[in-house]
C-alpha cells in the first residue's frame, strides 16, 4: 500500500495533535528482518517517543520489531484489524494456486501460520478490532463472528495487552472511522481507549 488509504486516519490523528510519519515497505517482496530493521531505524530517526499504530500486517510488522529489535524509543502502540494469531482468510488464500503470490511475500509468511504471541514489553499496547463482516476474507474462508469481514476478532486478541476494543467497523472501514480514530488517539495520549 502507498499510504493514502490511511490520509484520514493521519489527519485525524495530526487534528489531535500528533504528528504521522508513514512508513512504507515492500509487502510484496521482503522478509521480515529487513522490514523490521528498516522500522526500528525510522522510528529511531524520528526521535521520542515514537507512537506506532499498525493496520493488518502493519501491526504484525510492529509486534516483530519488538520481538527482534532493540534500543526503540518509548510510545505507545496501537494496532487496527491485526490478525496477531494468524489469519483463516490469508491461510485459505494460500491454499489456492496463485494464493501465496497474491498475498506477498510477507504476508504469506507472517499471516498463515497460527501463532501463540503475547504482549512482553513495559509498554501499552491497544488493539482495535472491528465487527462489521464486510470485506473479502469471507470469499477466502468462513470465518467465526464476530468477524470485520477479513480477521475475526479472536485473531486480534493478544495476552499482555494493555485493552483490546470491538468496535462496528469493517476491516478496510476502519481507516475511515472518526471513532477508531478517535479511540487510537485516545490512547496514544492516555494508554486507554475512550469509555
Amino acid at each position: 500500500m502507498n499510504g493514502l488509504e490511511t490520509i484520514l486516519l493521519r489527519n485525524r490523528l495530526a487534528s489531535a495533535g500528533f504528528a504521522p510519519s508513514v512508513f512504507h515497505y515492500p509487502s510484496m517482496q521482503a522478509a521480515l528482518p529487513e522490514v523490521t530493521a528498516a522500522l526500528a531505524a525510522h522510528a529511531r530517526a524520528l526521535g521520542g517517543p515514537v507512537h506506532l499504530v499498525g493496520h493488518s500486517l502493519g501491526g504484525l510488522v510492529i509486534f516483530e520489531t519488538f520481538e527482534t529489535q532493540g534500543d526503540l524509543p518509548p510510545g505507545r502502540i496501537v494496532l487496527l484489524g491485526s490478525p496477531v494469531q494468524g489469519s483463516r482468510a490469508a491461510r485459505a488464500l494460500a491454499e489456492w494456486s496463485f494464493g501465496s503470490q497474491l498475498l506477498g511475500r510477507l504476508a504469506a509468511t507472517e499471516l498463515t501460520r497460527e501463532k501463540g504471541r503475547a504482549w512482553r514489553w513495559p509498554r501499552e499496547i491497544g488493539l482495535i478490532a472491528g465487527s462489521r463482516s464486510a470485506g473479502m476474507g469471507r470469499i477466502f474462508a468462513e470465518l467465526p463472528e464476530p468477524n470485520d469481514g477479513t480477521v475475526s476478532v479472536d485473531e486480534t486478541r493478544l495476552a499482555g495487552a494493555t485493552e483490546h476494543r470491538v468496535l462496528d467497523v469493517s476491516h478496510t472501514g476502519m481507516l475511515l472511522s472518526s471513532r477508531v480514530a478517535a479511540s487510537a488517539g485516545a490512547f496514544l495520549s492516555h494508554g486507554r481507549f475512550p469509555a
